[in-house]
């Protein structure tokens, strides 16, 4: 289940993207690292080297790289 916090805040971890995209933390830490994957650039890095993304970036990427994954 996504975070509530990080919805609250507009902003989702590896976590996140993964339980979005039905895929494992590891697929989405390659999709990030790929730059051919034209993934957005995190928001921030918290403590403890926690990478966030802004919820409507990632939403976007998802709608134009995985439109089968694309919320209705």
């Amino acid at each position: 289940m996504i975070n509530v916090m990080a919805r609250a805040r507009k902003l989702w971890t590896t976590g996140d993207i993964a339980d979005r995209l039905g895929v494992a933390r590891q697929r989405v830490n390659q999709i990030v690292n790929d730059r051919r994957e034209d993934f957005p650039e995190p928001f921030d890095t918290l403590p403890g080297g926690v990478q966030v993304w802004l919820i409507d970036e990632v939403q976007a990427w998802v709608r134009e790289h995985r439109p089968e994954r694309a919320e209705e």
